[in-house]
């Protein structure tokens, strides 16, 4: 009998950070991963994750590069470029003899029977494996098989702002941050953060920070531009989205809501018109399997960035389920495997979203 490691690869849909990572467990534990991303091969943005490098590297094999120890390291433990990481995390798995990566594939329709799942692109193909794991984000694809009656992610009445300014584009007589600075304004968030340089130290001089500013303020914007849609989150603005009295009103407002350096990033970030708008969006689960597909990542559980936990849940995700997989290799045991996956792994994911809606219904109404 045939074998989820010996013949049937697993399918990814989604090369994000909770892909990625998933693909290499699955790989670590001998089972071919077919992966499926509808970007391109070009280098991706974000903002920064907290990262337990040593847990990474448990999981998924990847190590991470470590800052130096000396005195001049200014950069939060921790606190690590999300470029960065799924740079290294798309290396491995470029790598991988078991992990076939193909870019520009679209997923239009998952299905399944007792003996296989399978998925169907844009372009026509169609790709059959063992299982089916969405790692396709908040809009997810795969989510409407798993939870029909529950397929989208709810917008959570609030937006962020994205920066990130190198260290020579800042005022030299500001104090670096050594840590997260929490801020707050009288309709807004901020989280600041230091980060490494381009080459992964932190070096004064080519340092950078890296910010998200919380704004309920201008849902109405994103809603006239399409973003969200009957509450539901459709896409994010990019830098060269945002009309440019927008831009005006983030420098001017920058002045007097928040203090230096991070006044003078956020400026920065206008004047260059290098700034991401994103919705947020916010899914409670009550379902992350049915038989042979399964959700992971920010498509089984979207809590808001204010918890902080996003990245490490879906690491969790990813372990679980290759454990999970590994566990079961029979291939009529397969949807048994990810029945337990979804026991497993289902009190936390709600609980994570939960905890982060108390902020979201808070901050939105504050702000309206």
């Amino acid at each position: 009998m045939s074998t989820v490691n010996e013949s049937d690869p697993v399918i990814v849909v989604g090369a994000s950070l909770a892909g990625l990572m998933t693909g290499l467990a699955l790989s670590r534990s001998g089972i071919e991963v077919t992966m499926l991303e509808r970007a391109g091969a070009d280098p991706r943005t974000g903002a920064a994750v907290g990262v337990d490098p040593a847990r990474l590297e448990r999981v998924t094999g990847v190590r991470l590069p470590t800052q130096p120890s000396s005195s001049a390291t200014s950069v939060t433990p921790g606190i690590h470029s999300w470029t960065a990481v799924h740079a290294h995390l798309t290396t491995a798995v470029t790598a991988d003899p078991r992990i076939t990566l193909h870019h520009r594939a679209r997923v239009q329709t998952v299905g399944q029977d007792d003996e296989r799942a399978w998925v169907t692109t844009d372009d026509g193909r169609t790709f059959t494996g063992a299982a089916v794991i969405g790692a396709d984000g908040h809009s997810s694809v795969v989510r409407g098989a798993v939870a029909p009656t529950a397929p989208d992610a709810a917008f959570a009445g609030y937006i962020i702002w994205l920066g990130v300014s190198d260290e020579a584009s800042l005022p030299t007589s500001s104090r670096w941050p050594r840590d997260v600075a929490f801020l707050d304004s009288h309709d807004g968030l901020m989280l600041g953060y230091p980060l490494p340089g381009p080459d992964g130290q932190a070096t004064p001089g080519q340092r950078r920070l890296g910010w998200a500013w919380y704004d309920a303020t201008r849902n109405n914007l994103f809603k006239a531009m399409g973003s969200v849609k009957n509450n539901v989150v459709q896409h994010s603005l990019r830098p060269i989205d945002i009309p440019s009295e927008t831009y005006t009103e983030l420098a001017r407002e920058a002045q007097y809501s928040w203090p230096e350096p991070w006044s003078s990033a956020v400026r920065d970030g206008v004047e260059r018109r290098s700034i991401i708008g994103i919705p947020i969006a916010e899914y409670v689960p009550n379902k992350l399997a049915a038989g042979r597909i399964v959700i992971i990542g920010d498509a089984a559980h979207v809590p808001s960035p204010m918890t902080g936990s996003g990245f490490s849940a879906s690491l969790s995700d990813a372990e679980a389920v290759a454990s999970a997989l590994t566990t079961s290799l029979d291939r009529n045991a397969v949807a048994e495997a990810l029945a337990d996956y979804e026991r497993q792994r289902i009190g936390s994911a709600r609980s994570l979203v939960l905890g982060g809606q108390r902020f979201s219904q808070s901050f939105a109404r504050s702000a309206s």
